[in-house]
């Protein structure tokens, strides 16, 4: 029921009742639309930017939980990518020092990477810079593990072939010498026994009664056996690999084949005194990358340090050596 609106006559005493014309009741029927649809409007603004439904609320906690999970796993990229950094430059400056190998360039490290269009389809994604972000790092971190992984590889098979190598580098008398007292005749310039002149000995000279066993000094193969009456006389070559060859003369006999492979300390021959030889001796040659170089460098598995120096003393005494 619509009330009436009455007004006061002050000339009359009376109260007359308010009349509207077809204006004023449309204008007053505007004004409460126009009410009715600023609260509504209002209404529907508060509701829509100030407070959140269920549904954008429950949305809302999983961006910030999202978020959080970016964060944590942007922490322990980090923590990752620390530790790689450590590997590489283990890798890098002590692995590969040890194993005689160049270091892996950045390079190589740095490159296989990359592509415009390798995550456009995260772009549509809520905060998808940050999800870029991550997955570039990720990628990244991935590829260089990778990378890493590899290197390792080469660095097992550097171990292999380092312990073969070890192994094959001559290291040991090639006599049973221990007293020292057999080493007649060392590297240098020495009175040839039959020429009488000064020549420079390319060896070192273990005396020992004939038929005294002769050790491979590293792992070879026999690359010559030879006889004869001049020269080194009966003769053995082995060839270690990795540059290394070595050279037995002298000998009274044989106790391998050409192309026989050898271990360190296998018994390849016997003192003898063929040759130009004036004693049974053994007359031992160490040749490095077609180098003669001083046998007395490697005989570092035997000896302790104090034999080596005696060994050294006694190999640098002047005189004349027996071939």
């Amino acid at each position: 029921m619509v009330r009436s609106k009455y007004k006061f006559n002050p000339e009359s005493l009376e109260y007359t009742k308010v009349e509207k014309n077809l204006k004023q009741k449309l204008l007053h029927t505007f004004a409460y639309i126009a009410t009715f649809l600023i609260f509504m409007g209002g209404g529907y603004l508060l509701f829509s930017f100030v407070i959140d439904s269920p549904k954008e609320k429950g949305l809302k906690r999983q961006i910030s939980e999202m978020n959080l999970t970016l964060e944590l796993f942007n922490r322990h990229l980090d923590n990752l990518e620390v530790v790689l950094g450590e590997m590489q430059e283990r890798d890098d400056n002590i692995y590969r020092t040890i194993f005689e190998a160049e270091p892996l360039n950045y390079s190589v490290r740095e490159a296989g990477f990359g592509g415009s269009n390798l995550y456009r389809e995260l772009e549509s994604l809520e905060n998808s810079e940050i999800v870029i972000e991550t997955a570039k790092r990720l990628d990244i971190l991935l590829r260089k593990t990778s990378i890493q992984s590899d290197s390792y590889d080469d660095l097992v098979e550097m171990a292999l072939s380092k312990e073969k190598m070890l192994a094959a580098i001559p290291a040991i008398q090639p006599i049973s010498n221990k007293d020292l007292t057999r080493t007649a005749s060392g590297w240098g310039y020495r009175i040839h026994p039959i020429y009488k002149i000064v020549k420079f000995h390319y060896g070192i000279d273990f005396t020992a009664p004939t038929g005294t066993e002769i050790y491979a000094t590293g792992d070879a193969t026999v690359e010559q056996v030879e006889t004869s009456n001049r020269g080194y006389g009966n003769c053995i070559t082995l060839n270690h690999s990795y540059g290394y060859l070595t050279i037995y003369a002298h000998l009274d006999g044989f106790n391998v084949r050409k192309g026989q492979k050898v271990k360190r300390g296998d018994v390849i021959g016997y003192v003898g005194n063929t040759g130009l030889s004036t004693a049974p001796h053994l007359h031992y040659e160490v040749i490095r990358n077609q180098k003669k170089v001083n046998p007395i460098n490697y005989f570092f598995n035997d000896l302790s340090a104090e034999e080596y120096d005696r060994m050294i003393e006694l190999s640098m005494r002047p005189g004349q050596s027996f071939d």
